[in-house]
């Protein structure tokens, strides 16, 4: 997969712009990740996020360009998204399982660009030309690899013309990876946490090595006691007796039933972690920050694992960072309610039946 690279090129050409969208008509000439020429209005006014992590990604740095959402928000979701926002229309998508928007939304939109973010493999090249081809429409990939989350705002923000906010989102997204990368500096070999993450309500699904829904884990220094599970895709289905041969330290969710499962269960409460209250519930309000959506949303999912891996270190930090983080990224002052929302029982040591 190939590094950001959609700077500007080394000379300007004004071209006619692809068409569709309501911007000026000259354009730059640029390159998106997968070493694509598009041809960018030099005035973006709107943005067609071509699937879910892409839509999170424009929201957190330009939610004012952005066409719409690929689904109408949960209530709950709402609730931690700026009113004029959370009323954006609903878009459908044009990536992943159940794509949803066909090219005439799409073109009775006319935005000035679609925006896909998150893998540059063929198959989306394929699409991206495809749609590009039959709209007129300028389609650009990002490389959505979590470390080069930092550089990818800065490529958006050229791409649109907000290359100031990037760059603000760009260093405090820098910030936390440093601070990561330090722990994991700073982590005596042999001392790395074992972690458990289980998904669904029975907790046993979840991801091995090279899974995009446990990478986070590496980046927190931890070792993930399914580094080894195959599965289909990103996920594979395990065994409560693997659990239990592996025998974690922390055990990771997302899902509240399973959480709520696994103090009264009568094996898995047999378990190291569940008896030290090492069982952690991920918050997912408004986007997860853990698992999914794979966008620069679980960067805040980083903040969160130090906070429950190493929480004599972290823990007393996660509520200054989590507000910092919604106010930065999300547009939005967390009241003291809503952060009682977002960190509820059981996402941090001290909390349900966490420790």
């Amino acid at each position: 997969m190939r590094a950001v690279s959609a700077f500007l090129v080394s000379s300007l050409t004004v071209v006619l712009c692809l068409g569709g969208g309501a911007g000026a008509a000259l354009a730059e000439a640029l390159e998106d990740s997968a070493g694509r020429d598009i041809a960018v209005p030099a005035t973006v006014e709107t943005v067609f996020p071509a699937g879910p992590p892409a839509a999170i990604y424009l929201y957190m740095l330009a939610p004012d360009v952005m066409a719409g959402w690929p689904r109408p928000p949960r209530p709950e979701e709402r609730a931690l998204l700026p009113e004029e926002y959370a009323r954006l229309p609903t878009v459908g998508r044009l990536t992943g399982r159940g794509g949803s928007a066909n090219l005439e939304t799409v073109l009775a939109i006319k935005p000035d660009l679609i925006l896909d973010y998150g893998s540059v493999r063929p198959t989306y090249v394929s699409l991206a030309d495809r749609v590009q081809d039959q709209t007129k429409i300028p389609y650009a990939l990002i490389d959505g690899r979590f470390d080069l989350i930092p550089e990818a705002f800065r490529t958006v923000g050229r791409l649109i013309g907000r290359a100031e906010a990037a760059e603000q989102k760009a260093r405090e997204a820098e910030r936390i990876l440093a601070d990561l990368a330090a722990v994991r500096k700073a982590l005596p070999p042999g001392e790395q946490p074992r972690v458990y993450y289980g998904r669904g309500a029975d907790g046993l699904q979840t991801g091995g090595g090279g899974s995009i829904n446990t990478e986070l884990l590496k980046y927190a220094g931890a070792v993930n006691v399914a580094d080894e599970v195959a599965g289909a895709g990103n996920l594979a289905s395990v065994s409560l007796e693997q659990v239990l041969a592996w025998d974690p330290d922390v055990i990771l969710t997302t899902d509240p039933n399973f959480y709520d499962l696994i103090w009264s269960h009568g094996v898995w409460s047999s378990l190291r972690a569940v008896k030290a209250g090492r069982v952690y519930l991920s918050p997912t309000l408004p986007f997860g920050w853990f698992d999914r959506p794979p966008s620069a949303n679980r960067l805040i999912g980083l903040r969160w694992l130090l906070a429950v891996l190493y929480p004599e270190r972290f823990a007393g930090a996660l509520e200054a960072e989590t507000r910092r983080f919604y106010r930065t990224f999300y547009h939005l002052d967390l009241t003291d309610e809503q952060l009682a929302q977002v960190l509820g029982p059981g996402t941090r040591p001290g909390t349900g039946r966490s420790k």
